[in-house]
């Protein structure tokens, strides 16, 4: 099926085709007719499946249906757990809008940037609102935003939101927002807060899942490569000039670890950046886009990129740590072979990480082979871990507040 046979106006078809957008990939198929029928979505789909184009598309052609006169009112707002997510959303509905009889006015809300700057955009004039949830709130409170008008509600990756507390703070959007308007849901996963979240804001809602569907990481080379920690660099480096990848993107855990190692690489003449929480938000910005150009070879970055960015051909995505549950993996490596795309995704282990990878693979019911370098052969024995003291009970955090924690670092 080709996009004009998806009832998609002439503006918008060629916004898409100068996009190289050529055939709807199948959450696309399925959501856009849904969606321009005015159902109510709750979907589901694998990373890299194209989600994002599922729903600017046709939102953008309904609002430019009913535009009618006078300054622009929010009609769509759209809420995403993290700033970059967030400023892609916003370009999304920028670049498919661009030949409408009148361009939307978006305006992108994020923390790291002036508050009251963003209040200014928006009342200035504003069609469609991108924010992360957390600064929505923040401008929601001044109480200085007009939401009356407002038509569309749309959650990007909300599991993700679920981890910075956005089931308490559901109730003041809610009330904040018009209870006649269409909803659409998308979320990797869909636990049980999940499902009470969607059960409040979605009404008879049209369940979209492709789990039946072979998942797109099935068309990502997926590697496995036993090193020791200390050789990871070289083996990194090794590869790099063997396979001779063009851009490639490396996960790891820690944010000054991200750091040191992008200026190692630097010193050895890569074209090398690092990419974390805390960077400036204009630091994220342009090293995002410097990457996106093909003008950084190398990304060293936390998981802050892993879910829901849409950067084209990327080489390869490796894992120098591993992360921290199956279900980032399966985000981390989604970032090649994205919309379709064959993909490779190289993981370095050592003797610490087996029995946690060996959880990986069978929560993402995949089987690998291990590989070893030539001259870089995994070395001596695990280490043995210390059995430590019994917890002092109301002591020690709970995994909840754990994860609270480290998702609001993520997204800073």
């Amino acid at each position: 099926m080709s996009f004009s046979k998806l009832q998609l106006s002439s503006p918008i078809l060629q916004a898409v085709q100068e996009n190289n957008y050529v055939k709807p990939t199948p959450i696309q198929e399925k959501v856009i007719p849904l969606v321009l029928e005015k159902h109510d979505i709750m979907a589901k789909a694998q990373t890299g499946s194209g989600k994002s184009a599922s729903f600017v598309l046709p939102v953008l052609e309904q609002w430019a249906e009913n535009l009618g006169e006078g300054k622009p009112k929010i009609k769509v707002l759209v809420l995403t757990p993290t700033r970059e997510l967030t400023i892609q959303v916003a370009e999304y509905f920028s670049t498919f809008g661009t030949h409408l009889p009148r361009k939307p006015k978006v305006v992108s809300v994020i923390g790291g940037e002036s508050i009251g700057d963003q209040l200014f955009a928006i009342q200035k004039g504003c069609d469609i609102l991108v924010a992360t949830s957390g600064r929505f709130l923040d401008v929601l409170r001044k109480k200085q935003m007009n939401l009356a008008h407002l038509e569309f509600l749309v959650l990007d990756e909300a599991d993700k939101m679920l981890n910075l507390g956005f089931s308490e703070e559901l109730d003041l959007i809610l009330e904040a927002i018009p209870t006649q308007r269409q909803n659409l849901l998308f979320s990797a996963t869909y636990p049980q807060k999940m499902l009470d979240i969607a059960s409040k804001i979605t009404k008879n809602p049209v369940e979209v899942s492709f789990e039946d569907e072979a998942p797109t990481v099935d068309k990502i080379v997926q590697r496995v490569i036993e090193v020791n920690p200390e050789n990871r660099g070289p083996v990194l480096r090794q590869l790099m000039k063997q396979e001779k990848w063009k851009t490639v993107l490396v996960f790891m855990t820690n944010k000054r670890a991200t750091d040191n190692i992008a200026e190692k690489f630097r010193k050895r003449g890569y074209l090398a950046e690092s990419f974390h929480g805390d960077l400036t938000q204009e630091d994220r910005n342009y090293t995002l886009e410097q990457f996106k150009a093909k003008k950084i070879q190398i990304l060293f970055a936390t998981d802050l990129v892993s879910r829901g960015l849409d950067i084209d051909d990327i080489s390869c995505v490796i894992n120098y740590d591993l992360p921290r549950s199956p279900a980032d993996y399966i985000h981390r490596i989604g970032r090649t072979g994205r919309a379709g795309k064959a993909g490779l995704a190289v993981t370095f282990i050592g003797h610490d990480e087996q029995e946690h990878f060996k959880l990986i693979e069978k929560r993402s019911n995949i089987k690998l082979e291990r590989e070893q370098i030539k001259g870089y052969e995994l070395k001596g024995d695990a280490a043995l871990k210390e059995k430590g003291k019994a917890p002092v009970k109301g002591k020690r955090k709970s995994k909840k507040d754990k994860l609270r924690e480290q998702a609001l670092k993520d997204a800073e």
